[in-house]
């Protein structure tokens, strides 16, 4: 089965609080006395994206994936902020889809 590609365009990128695990200065996960996780605070970024729109060209790449797929979406929270600050508003990425086995 091969690669299926779409174009995205980020159109809000939102910051709130959220929490993650907890690690130690090694980079461990620390649990507590009862074996469960601990939790820390954290900022989680939420990258909001639609497919990009045509432009009237027909012989544009947008109107291309336009056509192909002209509705959706893609939300995707992020509390790796070195990650998330990869993506910038109003700018355009590919998204490539493929089987994970």
């Amino acid at each position: 089965m091969g690669t299926v590609r779409a174009k995205f365009k980020v159109t809000k990128i939102e910051r709130t609080m959220s929490s993650r695990v907890k690690r130690d200065a090694d980079g461990n996960e620390v649990k507590n006395d009862r074996g469960g996780y601990e939790y820390e605070p954290c900022e989680m970024r939420t990258i909001r994206m639609s497919p990009v729109y045509g432009n009237g060209d027909p012989n544009h790449e947008n109107t291309k994936f336009w056509n192909a797929s002209p509705s959706g979406s893609l939300e995707l929270g992020c509390v790796n902020l070195e990650a998330a600050e990869r993506f910038e508003l109003d700018r355009e990425y590919y998204l490539d889809f493929r089987p994970a086995d």
